[in-house]
């Protein structure tokens, strides 16, 4: 949701080459005549690090490791992600439950295994479990909704809760948990002079969150618990400003119990919230009457993220993919850091340096507008360049599109820098006829668009996307990014 600011069996692949066709001849050594990859058939629970071993055989028979000169591969990087980083090659990361083949090659020759991942019996302290329409959703839940759980304390970490059901959202910024959600938790307000600091989102499907801001302990996955603002989300505090008067009033209303904005920034509004107080987002409410406020970073919705001790720079969302006409529900992983510990590594990425907005480029059909990926929208939401390809759907489902056949797409990113550039391909199939399956999750589904190329929740399917926070470092490079 975008806010308006991832011992066996050894398996041998044998491959004749001609001598000639490798280099050979009588006088430059024995020839490369197979690749075999162990250990082989195996498996490796989520958040794990395992090493493969890349064995060569050649022509006179002998045997050579040669892990260190192949090129590592993973068929579903959103299931493992093998390094072919010095000193690590072959390191395979599992980040989400599914199969993959891991792949060595040298020139023309190849070598495989398959590689199965299991649920991590002790998720590691970094790992947060993701559900899609999965066990850490609400009974009923919208298509392609991503479902972790977050612990919420008072101060004093003197009552606890723990809530499901929390969407997470790439394209926001901090915690919003609606009150019905935390009945037994008694959260201290942040003062805005005489009054209470409130606040007003807005998501560019056109609803709004309102409620005060609060003071809580936040704990991610097993990492420690961190002191941040949070919004409770309660539409009859105060009095509704203009900009939430469509405030949602529960979270039968909105889909879920709350929101967890883990985007590239740090705060929701950032500076323009500290030096002007009609800036739409932050309101100071004494009683009912409620007025526009200037409001210092520290008071602000933070990103949780990036106040964890260890783990700040960043994140990785990774998820399996999915066939066209979908699954019931999907299980993945949120990651906290980037290159802060062996799970937490992304092998040659794409990395794609944001703007001021947290957007980069798109580019479809020839036209050209701000590209988001976005796990918060449950499809992909992009301008309608040719409705005789992308037919919009029949009402009530005029927000989707429904062609007569799955239509093969191609976008194209594009830094903010103007580098580098990434060829993306996608699907879009009928969404009245994947409505009347039994499925929940879908890699297929999009509508049309007025606020950009929204890379919503089908993107993730199938990979590993790093999201590196304003200001800070890591091995892909300083933040704000976007690498996958």
């Amino acid at each position: 949701m975008r806010s308006v600011n991832l011992t066996a069996v050894m398996i041998v692949v044998a491959v004749l080459v001609s001598l000639a066709g490798c280099g050979g001849g009588g006088n430059k050594g024995p020839v490369l005549r197979s690749i075999s990859v162990t250990p082989g058939n195996s498996t490796l629970s989520v958040g794990a690090t395992g090493r493969f071993t890349a064995t060569g055989t050649y022509s006179d028979n002998s045997t050579r490791d040669i892990t260190s000169l192949v090129t590592w591969s993973s068929s579903s990087q959103g299931v493992v992600t093998i390094s072919n980083a010095t000193g690590t090659r072959g390191a395979a990361t599992a980040f989400s439950v599914g199969s993959t083949t891991v792949t060595a090659t040298l020139g023309a020759i190849t070598g495989s295994t398959n590689l199965t991942t299991t649920p991590a019996s002790v998720p590691a302290a970094n790992v947060m479990p993701l559900t899609v329409n999965g066990s850490l959703c609400s009974a009923g839940s919208y298509l392609n909704k991503a479902c972790v759980s977050v612990t919420i304390c008072t101060p004093d970490l003197s009552v606890c809760q723990t809530v499901n059901d929390i969407l997470l959202d790439t394209g926001s910024y901090g915690l919003r948990v609606f009150q019905q959600a935390i009945p037994n938790l008694t959260l201290p307000p942040v003062a805005s002079g005489a009054g209470s600091l409130t606040g007003c989102v807005q998501f560019a499907d056109g609803s709004s969150l309102w409620g005060p801001i609060q003071s809580a302990m936040v704990k991610l996955g097993n990492e420690p618990f961190v002191p941040v603002p949070i919004q409770v989300i309660n539409s009859s505090f105060g009095s509704l400003p203009l900009p939430c008067s469509n405030a949602d009033p529960t979270p039968v209303s909105s889909g879920f119990a709350g929101i967890l904005g883990v985007g590239v920034f740090k705060e929701d509004c950032g500076l323009g919230c500290v030096f002007t107080a009609a800036n739409g987002v932050y309101y100071s409410c004494t009683g009912a009457t409620c007025v526009g406020t200037t409001v210092p970073l520290a008071d602000q919705v933070q990103n949780p993220v990036a106040v964890l001790p260890v783990d700040n720079n960043g994140l990785i969302v990774s998820m399996p993919s999915v066939p066209i006409g979908g699954v019931p529900s999907l299980d993945g992983s949120v990651v906290l850091g980037i290159g802060t510990s062996t799970n937490n590594t992304l092998s040659g990425p794409v990395v794609l340096r944001t703007d001021s907005t947290g957007d980069f480029t798109t580019v479809f059909n020839g036209v050209t507008t701000n590209g988001f990926a976005d796990t918060g929208s449950n499809g992909l939401f992009f301008p309608d360049t040719d409705p005789g390809v992308l037919p919009v759907c029949p009402s009530p489902n005029t927000d989707w599109y429904c062609p007569p056949v799955t239509r093969s797409l191609l976008a194209t990113n594009v830094g903010a820098t103007g580098t580098p550039v990434s060829n993306v391909s996608f699907n879009i199939s009928n969404f009245n006829t994947l409505l009347s399956s039994p499925n929940r999750v879908f890699r297929d589904i999009g509508g049309p668009s007025g606020f950009g190329f929204d890379w919503g929740l089908p993107f993730f399917m199938g990979r590993s996307v790093a999201f590196g926070i304003e200001d800070e470092t890591s091995v892909l490079g300083t933040g704000p990014y976007v690498a996958y």
